[in-house]
């Protein structure tokens, strides 16, 4: 499978396709493939993307991807999974003299919470306290239950990149849970697309950064990560089916707007973009709530 291959899911003519992306052309895959695997996560659970990567490879444009609508590349992912407080520093930005934890943070997003690389976030009606959180993305290949670590990422089919946006002070609106302030409509950002997944090597000491409005704000490394990739799989697949598809979130550096003083939340007309080694660039602009 050519590494140089990544698969992306559009709107064109008003329907949701999914193509690959060689250099800055997209391959349509719905017309091909479309009536074996109707989107992006029927590939990934037939194991099916070296196959799709190879009939792309040769394969004649069939539009730009500047002319593409990109969308989030998994559609209805039956879960996303994301994890809090996953980086050293990030800890230490509570400031509430405590070690690393124990066991992962973790919490749940709805599909509907985001957008795919281009489209706007939406600063909601209800708050001006949008944030960004730049993280990478495990997208799972094989279903499993009670994963061994030693196995975990024979499960995963791909990697991608997530603003996982978040509404500061809505987080903060109960005392046990943050679920209100993460899934806000439009809020966060997945894709450009997804990358196969070729091995350890490809995510153990990924450079991951955020910048806004070209500004540097996050800067660090998956290598320090508090739970590794592995865990995470094994430790979620312990209370739940993994299956093909779902998505987990994997965390996020220090830096997001928040931790500033005064804190720095973004606004229309900004800029973020969050960026991964061998992965791409997720861009997505901010606009405010119309209705």
């Amino acid at each position: 499978m050519t590494q140089a291959v990544r698969f992306a899911t559009y709107l064109k003519d008003g329907s949701e396709r999914y193509g690959a992306v060689i250099d800055d052309n997209i391959v349509d895959l719905s017309s091909r493939f479309g009536h074996e695997y109707p989107t992006l996560r029927e590939v990934i659970a037939a194991d099916a993307l070296p196959r799709l990567a190879d009939a792309a490879v040769g394969a004649s444009a069939d539009l730009k991807l500047s002319d593409a609508s990109l969308r989030p590349p998994i559609p209805a992912p039956e879960k996303i999974i994301c994890i809090g407080v996953n980086y050293p520093d990030r800890n230490a930005e509570y400031k509430d003299g405590q070690d690393a934890p124990k066991y992962p943070s973790m919490f749940m997003r709805t599909p509907r919470s985001f957008v795919g690389h281009g489209a706007p976030l939406v600063r909601p009606k209800a708050s001006p306290q949008l944030d960004y959180e730049g993280e990478l993305v495990l997208v799972i290949g094989k279903a499993g239950r009670h994963i061994a670590e030693k196995d975990a990422l024979d499960h995963v089919a791909a990697v991608t990149l997530c603003n996982e946006g978040t509404i500061r002070d809505w987080v903060r609106h109960a005392k046990f849970n943050v679920t209100q302030g993460k899934n806000f409509d439009s809020t966060g950002s997945l894709g450009p697309w997804i990358v196969p997944f070729t091995g350890e090597a490809q995510i153990a000491d990924v450079r991951l950064t955020t910048k806004v409005n070209g500004e540097l704000r996050q800067d660090d490394r998956t290598s320090r990560l508090i739970f590794g990739f592995r865990y995470l799989i094994n430790y979620i697949s312990t209370f739940t089916t993994l299956v093909p598809g779902d998505i987990i979130v994997t965390g996020t550096p220090t830096g997001a707007g928040a931790r500033f003083d005064p804190p720095r939340y973004l606004k229309p007309g900004d800029v973020i973009e969050v960026e991964a080694d061998n992965i791409g660039t997720l861009r997505n602009g901010v606009i405010d709530e119309q209705t």
